[in-house]
C-alpha cells in the first residue's frame, strides 16, 4: 500500500452540488491546480479514490469539487475526511528541506551520542519551527541549523547540538 501525505482536510459542504470546503494543510497550496487524482481518507480509516473536477480558493480555504460527489448528502459522506496524495507524487523540496512527516518518528540524539527520545511532532510558531521531542522529558528544540547540525531522514535520527540551558528545565 502506497504511503500517503494528506494536503488538505474537507470541513463541510458547500452549497447544493456537492462541493467542499476543505482546510490547506499543505505549504504547495498551487499543486491544486493541475491535481487530478487524489485519495480521501475517511474518519473510520476507509479510502476513497476521487478524481477532481475543480478546485479554487476562497477565504484562505480550499473548495473541491469531486466527479460524482454532486449533492450536500454525498458530500456529507467526505466530511472530516484527509484528502491525500501519494509519498510519490509530493512536492521536491529543496536541500536541507524536509515535510513534517518525514521528521515524525526521528531519533533524536545530541552530538555526544546521548538520545532525547522521538520526535512526535514539528509545532510552527510563526518563527522558527520547533521539535517536539517525546523522551524521559518533553523537549522543545527550534529546528534551526544552528541547533539541529545533521537531520538523516534515510536513518531516521537528528542531531542536536544544544545551548547551554536549553535542554534543562
Amino acid at each position: 500500500m502506497t504511503d500517503l501525505i494528506a494536503i488538505a482536510r474537507i470541513t463541510r459542504p458547500r452549497g447544493i452540488r456537492g462541493e467542499l470546503v476543505a482546510e490547506v494543510l499543505t505549504d504547495f497550496p498551487e499543486r491544486f491546480d493541475d491535481l487530478k487524482n487524489a485519495t480521501a481518507v475517511l474518519p473510520n480509516g476507509g479510502r476513497r479514490e476521487l478524481k477532481i473536477e475543480n478546485a479554487w480558493f476562497q477565504n484562505e480555504r480550499v473548495v473541491l469539487k469531486f466527479d460524482g460527489i454532486d449533492s450536500i448528502e454525498a458530500g456529507e459522506e467526505l466530511r472530516d475526511a484527509e484528502i491525500c496524495v501519494s509519498e510519490s507524487d509530493a512536492v521536491e523540496l529543496e536541500e536541507g528541506e524536509f515535510f513534517d512527516w518525514q521528521l515524525e518518528g526521528c531519533e533524536a540524539l545530541t552530538v555526544g551520542g546521548v538520545s532525547l527520545g522521538t520526535v512526535k511532532q514539528l509545532m510552527r510558531t510563526g518563527g522558527t519551527e520547533v521539535l517536539v521531542i517525546e523522551g524521559e522529558k518533553e523537549y522543545l528544540v527550534p529546528f534551526a541549523e544552528s541547533i539541529c547540525t545533521e537531520v538523516d531522514i534515510e536513518n531516521k535520527r537528528i542531531v542536536i547540538d544544544p545551548p547551554e540551558g536549553l535542554l534543562e528545565f
